[in-house]
């Protein structure tokens, strides 16, 4: 089984407000086709979600947020899911949308309901899900980010790989040259040099990523603007992008 992370930067345009990047998720669902194992696919925010919830000052730390921001931030999410649900059944590729309330009580994963996660796509479909705003109790909400889900994820339903679908061709280890990591291995990593969001930028993606390399899984980062990429990692040819290694 693959874990498929697709990034609020490659599925949107984060410089505009509401803004899809449909040619983008059109070609990335093509190449998804040529996938032969089951997959599941856990979606960002990008000028959706994470637009209302930095309007709004919403974290992934539970608290009393204000309730109308979290009822905007949900809905643009689904907005989201629904665009891209749209375009994956168009490439014939049997979508079936697990909104992170089916799997998540609180902050906590319901264990069974995740190990069926595995069962559905087994079955032909291909089980949808992506970061969102969920209700923690006592007037209290989060935000759950998408890079949190494939950790959660990773943990019961052991993927054969995990790979986060970027708008770079993966982790630079220099911003000013851009050169490329090509594998990381328990490095440390600092965010002072990357851009930060609500969610947590390119730190938050380190930080999930390690995490599952650490139980042993192989994690890729590609650049989504040559969606191939992701089939070629997939198909363990060449490969381009930054490794995360696993045993």
């Amino acid at each position: 089984m693959i874990l498929i992370k697709l990034g609020g930067s490659i599925i949107t345009n984060k410089e505009k407000p509401l803004s899809p990047r449909m040619v983008t998720i059109t070609r990335i669902a093509s190449q998804l086709r040529r996938i032969k194992e089951p997959f599941v696919i856990v979606h960002g925010g990008g000028s959706f979600g994470h637009y209302w919830s930095v309007k709004y000052d919403m974290h992934t730390k539970p608290a009393k947020y204000n309730m109308h921001g979290v009822s905007v931030v949900k809905n643009s999410m689904v907005e989201l899911n629904k665009i891209i649900l749209d375009i994956l059944e168009k490439n014939n590729l049997n979508p079936y949308c697990l909104p992170p309330t089916d799997f998540m009580s609180g902050n906590k994963p319901i264990p069974v309901k995740i190990k069926e996660i595995g069962k559905i796509a087994s079955s032909g479909l291909v089980p949808v899900t992506f970061g969102d705003a969920l209700w923690y109790g006592n007037k209290k909400s989060y935000i759950l980010s998408g890079d949190k889900i494939m950790s959660i994820l990773a943990k019961f339903l052991r993927p054969r790989l995990s790979i986060f679908v970027l708008n770079v061709d993966g982790l630079y280890s220099d911003l000013k040259s851009q050169k490329l990591i090509r594998q990381m291995n328990g490095e440390a990593f600092s965010a002072k040099d990357v851009s930060m969001d609500v969610t947590g930028g390119m730190s938050r993606k380190v930080e999930e990523a390690t995490a599952i390399s650490k139980i042993g899984l192989k994690v890729f980062f590609v650049n989504g603007n040559h969606p191939e990429r992701i089939v070629k990692a997939v198909q363990r040819s060449k490969f381009e992008g930054t490794l995360f290694g696993g045993r």
